[in-house]
């Protein structure tokens, strides 16, 4: 069997744009591997508290670095996308949002949520 040079290369994701729906879809399952790592730094954290003083202290030191923030941070906005894109997904299961006009609008008030929301949170944390 020879391979055949002549053929058209089928188009990849670098040159086929996904549609918004498609984009926040990856993204929404992203979120949600984000948030079972997220979720075992807390259990880290519990643990840490549970282990005394010293054990609480390193693991504070490292939520109080600047990557700690940043983790955290990031912890914060896929919580908000995740909750907020199930809401979306919750009002396409009672047959809302489901008209391709109305795709585009809902994504972008997903998108514009988690953006409030999570600084919100930090702003009101932070106070």
């Amino acid at each position: 069997m020879s391979k055949n040079d002549s053929r058209p290369l089928s188009p990849h994701l670098g040159i086929y744009d996904l549609p918004m729906t498609a984009k926040l879809s990856v993204l929404h399952r992203g979120t949600g591997a984000a948030l079972t790592a997220g979720l075992i730094l807390l259990v880290l954290a519990l643990a840490a508290a549970a282990s005394g003083e010293s054990s609480w202290s390193a693991m504070q030191g490292f939520l109080s670095s600047w990557f700690g923030y940043l983790v955290i941070f990031g912890f914060t906005a896929t919580l908000y996308y995740h909750f907020c894109n199930g809401i979306r997904h919750l009002l396409w299961d009672m047959g809302k949002g489901l008209e391709k006009s109305d795709q585009k609008q809902w994504g972008t008030v997903v998108l514009a949520a988690t953006g409030v929301l999570t600084c919100l949170t930090w702003v009101i944390a932070l106070l």
